[in-house]
């Protein structure tokens, strides 16, 4: 099983800790490429951004051959749907994984993510899926995407502190980490705060390993991306 892992924006240090993460989850004999853009914005916060990356992002699926399903790695699922109708192959973004994996060992989540600007879009995301009713809140931990990737930084005990205030007050027995430039803080937070801690990235890679497996694959012209596109 080969997947492809793309990270919409340009920051190959990003992309590095991504691809680290699908492998250290994904199964034996399943291959794990990880790729970014040349061009395009070096973070996705907010709507902008995310419209800024859609060239690269497309660019990058039309050009991927010899995939078994395609991982859009930024929590936004940006470009999600029109990524679905651009191939024939399975295509999970790490939002959409993250919460599926919540909703079956959680009865609510809370969302932790990085700059306010990203809430508007995690919440279209959340009523998008049907999944408001299970979703505590969405809580921004002002830690920008590119400080996740700065050594030294303290963005861990940042998004700690948002953790535990979701917590203390989202009545939520889960948290969802809100960023692919996390991916590599789940075990660690899980540990500190006694919750089952989900990374995006790694839901997606299991998810789309599970669709692969079962033969459930998207197709242009079948019902699932007619669906999509209405």
């Amino acid at each position: 099983m080969r997947l492809l892992l793309i990270n919409p924006n340009t920051t190959a240090s990003m992309t590095e800790k991504i691809g680290t993460a699908a492998r250290d989850v994904a199964a034996d004999g399943t291959e794990i490429v990880a790729r970014n853009p040349a061009t395009g914005p070096a973070s996705i916060q907010g709507v902008e951004d995310g419209e800024a990356a859609l060239p690269g992002l497309f660019a990058e699926i039309d050009k991927a051959k010899d995939f078994d399903a395609i991982v859009i790695a930024c929590f936004d699922d940006t470009g999600l749907y029109e990524a679905r109708r651009r191939t024939g192959v399975p295509v999970i973004g790490i939002g959409e994984a993250a919460y599926h994996y919540a909703m079956l060992i959680a009865e609510r989540f809370s969302v932790v993510t990085t700059l306010s600007v990203s809430i508007p879009v995690i919440q279209e995301n959340i009523m998008r899926y049907g999944l408001s009713a299970r979703c505590g809140k969405v809580r921004a931990s002002n830690v920008p995407v590119l400080e996740l990737e700065r050594p030294g930084s303290t963005a861990r005990e940042t998004i700690s502190d948002e953790i535990a205030s979701a917590l203390l007050h989202d009545g939520s027995d889960a948290i969802v980490l809100g960023c692919a430039g996390m991916a590599d803080l789940a075990a660690d937070l899980a540990a500190r705060h006694h919750v089952p801690v989900i990374d995006g990235v790694a839901a997606a890679v299991k998810l789309a390993e599970g669709l692969v497996a079962l033969k459930l694959g998207t197709s242009q012209s079948g019902p699932f991306a007619r669906t999509l596109a209405a």
